[in-house]
């Protein structure tokens, strides 16, 4: 099934910023440049009606803890706004913030 639906399933943008915020913060880890690029790809999919990523896509190039979070979001958005919001504060509880290297390498940065 694609994954253009997404963007529908939020009971508003804030909802839909939470989670997106979640996936920022808690997923994307710019250590694994290409995970982090098809999580960056997800979390664009979530307001997007157009195709940006595609569950294999996810399947081939996301970790399995990371996977099976994202297959219990899609699930929780095709059900039901109070199933996102529990999924949202079970993966703040389950993943911790991670911190951005990107910037710590670039010219001018103190390290």
């Amino acid at each position: 099934m694609p994954l253009t639906d997404l963007r529908n399933g939020f009971r508003d943008d804030e909802q839909r910023r939470r989670v997106q915020a979640v996936i920022h913060d808690r997923l994307a880890d710019d250590r694994d440049p290409q995970e982090c690029r098809f999580l960056m790809r997800f979390w664009w999919q979530l307001s997007m009606p157009y195709r940006e990523v595609t569950m294999r896509d996810l399947s081939l190039n996301v970790g399995r803890e990371k996977l099976e979070a994202l297959e219990a979001l899609i699930n929780a958005i095709r059900s039901s706004r109070a199933q996102i919001d529990a999924w949202a504060a079970g993966a703040e509880r389950a993943f911790p913030v991670v911190e951005d290297r990107g910037f710590q390498g670039s010219p001018g940065s103190e390290s």
